[in-house]
């Protein structure tokens, strides 16, 4: 099992230096798509190769960073069955799903993609618009991404099965993405938002509020002078 832990952090390395490099062709998209639209608004220049490198960039931040993505737990899930279950049924669900929808899934789409790719490069496919950019360089970017995400869900499995059989730390244990985050409450706001009373189902315990200050003592002097508690001095109810 050393050696295979020691692969999963080898490919989580490659996966984090690419996944944080990639993050910046965000920006490298945002300022080549101001560009443009200050060269067309002041001298009417523009061209599609200008929008398609922006396509370009914009998917090869999206394709190259999925197993960065996969690897930080910060995939789209649906936490209706997950969210309230144990960490390791959780462990288990994750497990499962790596093995039987993404794995089969990933490797049908690079099986697909090579031969597709090939026939891209070998034609010289360039876009249909005016100007375009040639297409195979996306292409494999594409199938880079899939690359990598197959990669990362090898790392996935290696490391589920090391926690769950107790020879590795779970990364995601408190706080993590998905995991149950521990709800804590501030006194002070509980008070002023007026629960402030030990039977109150937000709280089981005491909290301090100051209209609670007033009303004891308002019930005390009642008592003092024969008026009973929780009424005004005219002897209707207190609101």
């Amino acid at each position: 099992m050393g050696g295979l832990l020691g692969f999963s952090r080898t490919v989580d390395r490659i996966n984090t230096v690419i996944g944080r490099g990639v993050s910046w062709l965000i920006l490298v998209a945002i300022l080549v798509s101001a560009g443009n639209a200050i060269v067309r608004k002041v001298w009417s220049i523009s061209s599609n190769a200008w929008l398609e490198l922006q396509w370009y960039l914009y998917g090869a931040a999206f394709l190259l960073a999925a197993a960065y993505t996969l690897l930080e737990n910060e995939h789209i899930r649906i936490d209706i069955i997950y969210g309230g279950r144990k960490r390791r049924t959780q462990h288990w669900i994750d497990l499962l799903g790596h093995l039987l929808f993404l794995m089969p899934f990933v490797i049908l789409m690079i099986w697909l993609m090579v031969p597709w790719l090939e026939r891209s490069i070998a034609s010289g496919e360039r876009s249909m618009n005016a100007g375009g950019l040639i297409l195979w360089p996306a292409k494999a970017l594409l199938l880079a991404g899939f690359v990598l995400l197959f990669f990362q869900g090898l790392s996935e499995i290696i490391k589920k099965i090391a926690i769950m059989r107790g020879l590795i730390a779970d990364p995601h244990a408190e706080g993590g993405p998905h995991g149950a985050a521990e709800v804590v409450i501030d006194p002070e706001l509980l008070a002023e938002a007026g629960f402030a009373s030990p039977d109150h189902p937000v709280t089981d315990e005491m909290i301090d509020h100051p209209l609670d200050h007033n009303r004891n003592a308002t019930d005390a002097a009642a008592g003092r002078t024969g008026r009973a508690p929780g009424t005004r001095p005219d002897g209707g109810p207190r609101e």
